[in-house]
């Protein structure tokens, strides 16, 4: 592993002395972050570590203060902060081989870094606050530079995927765990606790806050609660939770159904094999919003199909039907953050392609290449609100509204996958992990 990490930095620092070069800077610090106070207390919310320091200190996720210094065809240095606190625990001197990649240096006093960093020259520093330190000339998060940035981290590195394809591995066994929950009927909040468990995670190490919605709530795309009172009927757990390895996220969902043989049960498995059938279009030089729109028109043929809306294909699309029932993107760029960094840009400089006006909610707008990593995550809702926007217009003759009404109970679909664009096609890491633990086609 550590001569993938080699290799990761080694890319990074050719990328990077790129992007300085264009932008006339001869230096860039990347900062940690500070955990943020809240409002009238003296208590912290929990840290996170930005992402850009993140992508070339992974082993460092809980390091606030600190700060990397990076300058054209030189070995990167890392300011550690190791105050002289005895309320908390401080870091040590790191050791192991990514070491090897950087200068480090430890210091307690905030204010030295001013007298350590003095003459750099032209520097710009990326964070989400300016620390006192910094020289008066120096550029704060410059968006030329950033642009620069955003755009080059959609192409992982092989330790990137490496780190997401152990992610994936980590979130399927929660996923497993969580179903095994729902089938014993426990509470939203048990699932989430269970799920924690299987993990290994607690919620700090979470990428996101689990979706754990059961019933009526899967019909709420990022249903924030997890109610601890057991519903009186089972009949749904939608799923979306996700996990991270070394600050790589893995996101994933899944829908189960208490009753196999349901009508509901019969939209799960066709929404799976329309997913499963779109996945081979997920290769280099693919255009995600056709993706997208190829996603509706499959979707289109299931509400026909399963008589729900009395039109063709054709139809739906063209009255935006089916908009209603699948109202999100298909997917987004992952990485080290969850919707990661550059979805709608098209070149280094910060050229934009906005989503299309019918499709006002996709992340990711790019042509795709091999090194992307992408999420596919189709979804089929009975949601209270857009169903009446959709009842009173003209395009609502045409939808069975007592079979959605019977269908309102159940909320809601979404299955969502974790792949990576390849060479040769691309390589699913979530179903690659279920399989690895012995529930392929979970």
């Amino acid at each position: 592993m550590h001569e993938l990490f080699k290799q990761h930095i080694e890319i990074l620092s050719a990328r990077f002395d790129r992007a300085l070069q264009a932008c006339n800077l001869e230096a860039l610090l990347l900062g940690s972050g500070q955990a943020p106070r809240r409002f009238l207390d003296d208590n912290h919310y929990p840290f996170r570590a930005h992402p850009p320091f993140v992508q070339w200190l992974p082993h460092l996720t809980q390091h606030p203060g600190s700060w990397l210094l990076l300058r054209p065809g030189r070995m990167p240095v890392l300011y550690l902060y190791c105050p002289d606190d005895f309320w908390h625990q401080t870091p040590e001197a790191p050791t192991g081989d990514w070491t090897r990649c950087f200068e480090i240096e430890c210091f307690a006093d905030p204010n030295w870094l001013g007298t350590a960093l003095a003459g750099l020259g032209r520097t710009a520093l990326i964070a989400a606050e300016r620390p006192a330190f910094a020289a008066q000339d120096w550029q704060h998060n410059p968006a030329a530079l950033m642009t620069r940035l955003d755009f080059e981290r959609a192409i992982k590195t092989d330790w990137e995927l490496a780190c997401l394809r152990r992610a994936n591995h980590i979130a399927a066994a929660g996923h497993i765990a969580a179903q095994q929950l729902f089938a014993t009927g426990a509470s939203e909040y048990r699932i989430h606790q269970g799920y924690l468990a299987a993990t290994d995670h607690n919620e700090r190490d979470l990428p996101y806050d689990n979706i754990v919605a059961l019933n009526e709530h899967a019909a709420v795309l990022h249903y924030q609660f997890q109610q601890r009172e057991i519903p009186a009927v089972h009949r749904t757990l939608l799923f979306d939770a996700g996990a991270t390895h070394l600050g790589y996220a893995a996101d994933i969902t899944r829908t189960h159904v208490a009753d196999a043989s349901s009508r509901f049960a019969e939209l799960v498995a066709a929404l799976d094999s329309a997913q499963q059938a779109l996945l081979p279009q997920v290769r280099a030089g693919a255009d995600f919003p056709e993706l997208h729109r190829q996603m509706h028109q499959r979707l289109a043929q299931i509400l026909a199909d399963s008589g729900l809306v009395r039109a063709s294909v054709e139809a739906q699309l063209e009255q935006g039907i089916t908009r209603t029932f699948f109202p999100h993107g298909l997917g987004h760029l992952l990485g080290l953050q969850v919707h990661d960094v550059g979805g709608w840009q098209q070149d280094s400089v910060g050229t934009l392609r906005e989503p299309p006006l019918e499709h006002p909610f996709l992340r990711l707008t790019r042509t795709l290449e091999p090194g992307y990593v992408v999420t596919i995550e189709p979804g089929l809702y009975f949601i209270p609100s857009l169903l009446e926007r959709l009842r009173q217009a003209p395009a609502g003759r045409v939808v069975d509204w007592s079979g959605v009404e019977a269908l309102l109970p159940y909320g809601g679909i979404r299955i969502e996958d974790n792949v990576a664009v390849t060479e040769e096609g691309s390589e699913n890491f979530t179903r690659d992990a279920f399989a690895a633990a012995g529930q392929e086609g979970f």
